[in-house]
């Protein structure tokens, strides 16, 4: 796999055109599985691990990799399968999500492909509540499932979701009472992170799963007549979304005069130096890593300031 991630600047041209990479790899079976190149730092066979006692399970140990001691989770066990065999011959993909370094061990990395997102579906309704997938997609007439890694890490590392006390006044709650905000992520898990922190603040939160039913939704808002950012105080927005990723959505609302002057931000996993370059280049008005409840109940603090509601 080596020069899988190469030409990183050239993939950045695929923001704000609705497209994306997946690089593809097979858990143990037949099933592919995708994940969002602009995650993955490096692909390599699976080092050396040295066990953690009284981790979970599902982090079959950590590796040191450059210098940095990298935990290697076993998505096959993550996502309620039986734990990958012949680690020697198994490979790591190496992660960033919401700035923190992990490993996720597969059986085989397969290849990269570039994709548009309007491929990219929510799961079948059918699929349950307790499923791991974010988004599906076809290719060769194969199905592509595209893991929600949120949730996974969400739940062999949780992260606190309280605001810190004195970052929300009771001013600002009394204020907060009366406004709206907006939220888009196809992460459950991430619209339930999102929601309670907001609701912590005082906002009422109105949550949709991706930025083709955001846009829809403001269109019809506009077409009643309606001003979006009378509507809502700001729109807090995921970029990896099935449909219409948050890039696109982003630049669909500042190219239509009727919704462009409604805040956005953009709250993602996605880390890298061009995020704060790609947000200037399609409009947004903020960027904000996921997931820290402080860093989020503040920006929406600042509005409500901003706002000057009595």
């Amino acid at each position: 796999m080596a020069g899988v991630l190469d030409s990183v600047n050239q993939r950045t041209q695929l923001v704000g055109q609705n497209r994306l990479e997946l690089l593809l790899f097979r858990l143990d079976g037949k099933q592919l599985y995708g994940i969002n190149v602009f995650k993955v730092k490096e692909v390599l066979q699976c080092p050396k691990l040295t066990h953690m006692p009284k981790s979970s399970p599902i982090v079959r140990g950590v590796a040191n990799i450059r210098g940095g001691t990298i935990p290697i989770l076993d998505l096959a066990m993550a996502t309620g399968a039986t734990a990958l065999g012949n680690v020697d011959n198994a490979f790591v993909i190496i992660t960033e999500y919401n700035t923190k370094i992990q490993g996720f061990l597969v059986h085989s990395v397969e290849r990269i492909v570039n994709m548009n997102w309007e491929d990219i579906h929510p799961p079948p309704k059918g699929t349950g509540r307790d499923h791991y997938l974010t988004a599906v997609t076809r290719l060769d007439n194969q199905l592509v499932e595209i893991i929600d890694v949120e949730k996974i890490l969400a739940e062999v590392a949780p992260v606190s979701e309280n605001i810190s006390a004195g970052v929300v006044s009771a001013e600002v709650q009394h204020k907060a009472i009366s406004l709206r905000v907006l939220t888009v992520d196809d992460s459950s898990v991430a619209r339930k992170q999102v929601t309670r922190c907001l609701q912590t603040v005082g906002v009422e939160v109105t949550a949709l799963n991706d930025g083709r039913q955001a846009l829809d939704f403001l269109r019809k808002l506009v077409d009643e007549g309606k001003k979006p950012e009378e509507e809502f105080l700001m729109m807090i927005s995921d970029i990896e979304m099935p449909e219409m990723d948050g890039y696109t959505l982003t630049a669909e609302i500042r190219s239509d005069p009727r919704m462009q002057k409604l805040h956005i931000i953009l709250h993602t996993s996605l880390s890298g130096v061009f995020n704060q370059a790609m947000v200037k280049k399609v409009g947004a008005d903020d960027f904000l890593a996921k997931f820290r409840p402080d860093d989020l109940a503040a920006r929406v603090v600042d509005r409500i300031k901003a706002a000057d509601i009595s």
